[in-house]
């Protein structure tokens, strides 16, 4: 697939360094990629976000679907142009929002039949609708339709698993764009021996690249690491790795150590509209009346807009005063902190020293940010 190369440029241990082609960007590895569920990072433009330094942004599917509609986007020329982001793009496959309506929807072998959580209609997602759906978008990365299940329950996740890797092969069988890029989804829980079958499966089909899903949703830090080393031993060295929506700095730093090469997150839009900046050592509540006057930055340290121009009391202010400008200046700043720790890492690696990199930076990490999400 000429459009898609991946390049490995260094490795510091299982930690690699590399460079994704896509049609619309070379993709620097590791990268945390924004999320922009409705074809929109939240509070923060397209510009914005190629300043701050992204290559990658995500969108989602099931919204997408839903509201305006696949077709639509698609007569305005596709995702890029209608929301003007002339990077790369990742569409997930709508299997995860499915998993999340719980009483909404009903899975069968063939698909999901679900109710819409706007409207209560009825839709239906197959893996060829979710494939059919994606080639519409336009997206230069698409993701197998699959099922995430419960992490803890075993049995349920072998009968998951097992329909995973079914629809992962019809959805090779429906994609026709040569232009896109279709990621096959490893799925098993916390259980190894799952995690181990449905890897070499995964890998079997020869995408040309894989993701690691199911992982923070309910299990604990412990299970998700050993999960990802049990995977990341299995897949292919020379595509990129890519864990599903993970994306506190703990979670990076660790993802990385264990050979993941993308990440994804709504954390930092969604800590920043609830008045909390994310910082390398530890979230900040800007509400706190101790910031009523303090004339820092969130971050001494960061050169991201907001705290090259804004002092921690102009933030406080926003948000006291529920202003839009407040989550804008957040966000900016959260993205930033992401973006900028997986390029510290990625020059770390560049030059063999990502383990004192990275323990120096958990050194700072406070215990309540590695275990909780």
């Amino acid at each position: 697939m000429d459009n898609f190369t991946y390049h490995i440029e260094a490795q510091d241990g299982n930690a690699r360094a590399g460079i994704f082609k896509t049609p619309h960007a070379d993709i620097p590895t590791p990268i945390f990629m924004p999320v922009g569920t409705q074809a929109t990072v939240k509070a923060v433009t397209p510009e914005q976000l190629q300043e701050i330094g992204a290559s990658i942004i995500l969108s989602n599917t099931y919204h997408l679907y839903l509201r305006p509609g696949e077709d639509l986007i698609q007569e305005l020329g596709g995702l890029h142009r209608f929301m003007h982001w002339d990077g790369a793009i990742l569409t997930d496959s709508g299997g995860f929002q499915v998993f999340s309506l719980g009483g909404l929807r009903k899975i069968d072998e063939d698909g999901v039949t679900f109710k819409s959580h706007i409207d209560g209609s009825t839709h239906r997602f197959t893996p060829e609708r979710s494939i059919a759906i994606q080639e519409a978008l336009g997206a230069d990365i698409i993701m197998a339709f699959d099922e995430c299940a419960d992490p803890t329950d075993h049995d349920y996740n072998v009968r998951s698993m097992q329909r995973t890797h079914q629809w992962a092969e019809r959805c090779l069988a429906a994609k026709t764009r040569p232009d896109q890029a279709l990621f096959g989804i490893v799925q098993g829980g916390i259980y190894k021996d799952l995690r181990e079958q449905s890897a070499r499966f995964i890998s079997s089909l020869d995408f040309p690249g894989h993701a690691i899903g199911g992982l923070s949703v309910g299990e604990n830090k412990d299970e998700m690491l050993a999960s990802i080393e049990v995977v990341n031993a299995i897949l292919p060295e020379n595509k990129p790795r890519y864990l599903m929506g993970v994306g506190t700095p703990y979670d990076l730093i660790e993802g990385i150590r264990r050979g993941v090469d993308m990440f994804d997150c709504v954390l930092p839009t969604r800590l920043a509209r609830h008045s909390a900046a994310q910082t390398l050592s530890g979230r900040m509540n800007l509400m706190n009346a101790q910031y009523a006057r303090d004339e820092h930055p969130i971050d001494e340290h960061c050169a991201c807009y907001t705290c090259r121009n804004y002092s921690r009391a102009y933030l406080r202010h926003l948000i006291r005063a529920r202003e839009m400008l407040g989550a804008t200046l957040i966000s900016i700043h959260n993205i930033h902190t992401l973006l900028h720790l997986t390029q510290t890492l990625r020059q770390a690696i560049l030059a063999g020293t990502f383990e004192q990199t990275a323990a120096a930076l958990l050194a700072n990490i406070p215990a309540s940010e590695r275990n909780n999400a």
